[in-house]
């Protein structure tokens, strides 16, 4: 949209109608689907002193005429942000729901997390009356993108289900919520500092009649820092019951992706200790897609796992001393490159049905176990294809635990040498020689892994 014929703009703002017609206009042809009304409905709210846009706030202004508007070079700037993202269809990501947690109460002025929000909005038992909700003004975007268009829903026997959002739209998600949290912070300590320093009434009255009003934090948000191995080391069984501990998390940046905000803190399993602070997006990914307690599809994000970015997510793993002086994986990530990587050769191909010349892998692989790394020599990986046409719950290998940690030992010093030159039993003194289990197991099979 051309600058000239913007209706309703004075002194570098413009109305919030002519906000959303430039923000639809800009966004047009974002990869992610945006609102054509992110700043006059729900939840949007002028008063509130700011309007969210992808992962950044946009102030609103009371003008001396009454009116809220917006500045236009804040729009066009979330609108250039939004418009860099790349979103990919195929990766997503689960958002619920999950097991419940402690109710809270809600009504119109109280903020939800965006995870909550889609949660309260599709339990709605009746699709005309969800739909008559959004008419009525109730919550319909999220950061003004329409989260809609991009939802997956899956349902297994008509009885449960899941949703699901391309990855890309929920990191942009959970920045927006934390930059909403820290906006929040910051507008509240500059309140608290006007109350106390604030000069008599009139002269805030004749300040008031000067120009535009904007409740907008004075001061910026302190930044996000990046992980510099702080938590190096420690036990995640004490580290988590220690006060504070999310609140120092949320301040540092997802040591994966290295963009988002983190939420979580990622540990071994295994051994107990502490990796990295990490975005809900990378936690995702890492987590095994668990059929049963020792049974896990190898789905297609291990591509991305063991050949886009295996440096990063190898000493992401290897941050776990026992892993890193064992120079092996937990054994849910050794299941799934031993089947991803070291049976891919056996994993049967057909000829690709869009018919172009290439030959596509055939059915869902899928690896299980017996045994747990606790007792290594008993331990035996078997790897198979579920649904393939030559025969489904096809056995491709088994492999002996011990022969798939020497394989990956031998790859890992092949395909990423500084992460294999800082691992082995020399790395490090006093290891226990026990690990101790930090999840009870459950199925007396060793520990319960994920």
């Amino acid at each position: 949209m051309s600058e000239h014929v913007i209706p309703g703009r004075t002194g570098g703002l413009i109305t919030l109608g002519a906000a959303d017609a430039l923000w639809a206009g800009l966004t047009a042809h974002s990869t992610v689907p945006t609102a054509s009304a992110a700043f006059t409905r729900s939840p949007a709210d002028a008063p509130a002193g700011y309007v969210l846009l992808g992962g950044h706030v946009v102030a609103t202004v009371k003008t001396g005429d009454g009116q809220w508007s917006v500045p236009e070079p804040e729009v066009r700037r979330a609108a250039a942000e939004l418009n860099a993202v790349e979103m990919d269809r195929q990766d997503l990501v689960r958002i619920g729901p999950f097991r419940d947690g402690p109710k809270q109460e809600y009504n119109e002025n109280t903020p939800l997390r965006w995870r909550r929000r889609i949660a309260r909005e599709l339990q709605e038992p009746d699709e005309s009356e969800r739909a008559a909700r959004c008419d009525g003004g109730r919550p319909y975007h999220l950061a003004g993108i329409d989260w809609r268009r991009i939802l997956v829903e899956n349902t297994r026997d008509r009885t449960a289900r899941t949703w699901w959002l391309p990855r890309a739209v929920v990191r942009l998600l959970d920045v927006a919520e934390h930059t909403e949290t820290r906006w929040l912070k910051a507008a509240r300590t500059c309140q608290a500092s006007a109350t106390v320093t604030e000069p008599p009434s009139h002269h805030r009255q004749a300040r008031a009649a000067d120009g535009p009003q904007t409740t907008s934090p004075d001061r910026p948000t302190a930044p996000l820092r990046p992980y510099n191995e702080e938590l190096k080391g420690h036990r995640y069984s004490v580290l988590s019951r220690k006060p504070g501990t999310s609140r120092k998390v949320a301040g540092w940046t997802c040591a994966i992706c290295r963009t988002a905000p983190a939420a979580v803190l990622d540990h071994c399993h295994e051994h107990g200790y502490v990796r990295a602070p990490v975005c809900h997006s990378c936690n995702t990914q890492e987590r095994p897609d668990h059929l049963y307690s020792n049974d896990i599809r190898v789905a297609n994000r291990y591509t991305r796992l063991f050949h886009t970015h295996t440096a990063d997510w190898l000493c992401h793993w290897h941050r776990c001393p026992g892993c890193r002086t064992r120079t092996t994986l937990p054994l849910p990530h050794l299941a799934a490159w031993t089947a991803h990587i070291a049976c891919r050769s056996l994993r049967p191909t057909h000829r690709d049905p869009s018919g172009s010349r290439g030959r596509k892998p055939c059915g869902a692989l899928r690896v299980s176990w017996t045994g747990s790394h606790n007792a290594p020599g008993s331990c035996l990986l078997t790897v198979a294809v579920d649904l393939c046409p030559s025969g489904e719950h096809r056995v491709l290998a088994q492999v002996p635990y011990r022969e798939a940690a020497e394989r990956f030992r031998t790859w890992l010093a092949e395909t990423a040498p500084a992460v294999a030159a800082a691992a082995g039993p020399d790395r490090l003194d006093g290891l226990p020689a026990r690990s101790r289990p930090v999840i009870a197991d459950t199925s007396g099979e060793g520990l319960a892994l994920f």
